[in-house]
């Protein structure tokens, strides 16, 4: 009882009220559109609240974010939707895992329940936005030779993905408008494969919650970014 009295101080009103909005949302679109894939929704709950564990700053979220990509992947591979597949096995859970031990070596003032925002050079931004183009060119073409299902927004997927994932290990508040861009590519992924298979709408849903989520991310992280400011020029001006 103690501990999970901790949890819900640990979140504001507003925060916890997006969470249980959230995963309502989701559980009733399962119980609607689906009713079968339990992964799905285990998928889902465990996605949404990696999500507002990540808009805290907080380590857990990056822990919860490699199971859901382990999960997502297996769901991606039942509709023949490779390049998500690839994209969360091979590069976001492995980048999860990496900004994991970032988040864990950087917390802020000894806090290990919130993470040292960084800010990125100009030049570190130039390189982040050409390893992106070659990293699209070389997917397209890897996922036309799978015969990818829906295949410019399977690899536009891959590109926001890349952007979000490196932008967490980074520790950059935009990690959070990158996973936004890539919920709208996956909310146009799985609607057009909810015209096939009505079951996927539970899906569009589960992004949906998604996009808002990351959208208060990034305002969270604003303020984080601004607050551990703030702190580090009062403490050099004693």
């Amino acid at each position: 009882m103690k501990k999970i009295n901790t949890l819900f101080s640990y979140f504001s009103k507003a925060e916890l009220l997006l969470w249980w909005t959230s995963m309502f949302a989701i559980v009733v679109s399962f119980c609607l559109f689906d009713r079968n894939n339990t992964l799905t929704l285990l998928a889902s709950l465990i996605g949404v609240t990696s999500l507002i564990f990540n808009a805290k700053g907080n380590p857990f979220g990056q822990f919860l974010m490699i199971l859901f990509s382990l999960l997502y992947g297996i769901i991606s591979y039942t509709f023949s939707y490779y390049g998500e597949m690839i994209t969360y096995l091979g590069m976001t859970m492995p980048m999860a895992f990496f900004a994991l031990i970032s988040w864990m070596k950087h917390p802020y003032h000894g806090n290990k329940a919130e993470v040292e925002v960084n800010k990125l050079s100009r030049t570190e931004w130039g390189v982040m936005w050409g390893l992106t183009v070659l990293i699209t060119v070389g997917f397209y073409f890897i996922l036309e030779y799978y015969h990818t299902a829906n295949l410019l927004p399977s690899t536009l997927s891959v590109s926001t993905s890349f952007i979000a994932v490196y932008l967490t290990f980074r520790r950059s508040p935009y990690y959070a408008i990158g996973y936004a861009a890539n919920d709208i590519v996956l909310i146009v992924l799985w609607f057009l494969a909810s015209l096939k298979e009505l079951s996927y709408l539970s899906v569009v849903v589960c992004f949906t919650a998604f996009l808002i989520n990351d959208m208060y991310g990034f305002i969270n992280w604003r303020r984080m970014g601004k607050r551990q400011a703030q702190h580090l020029t009062f403490t050099e001006l004693r």
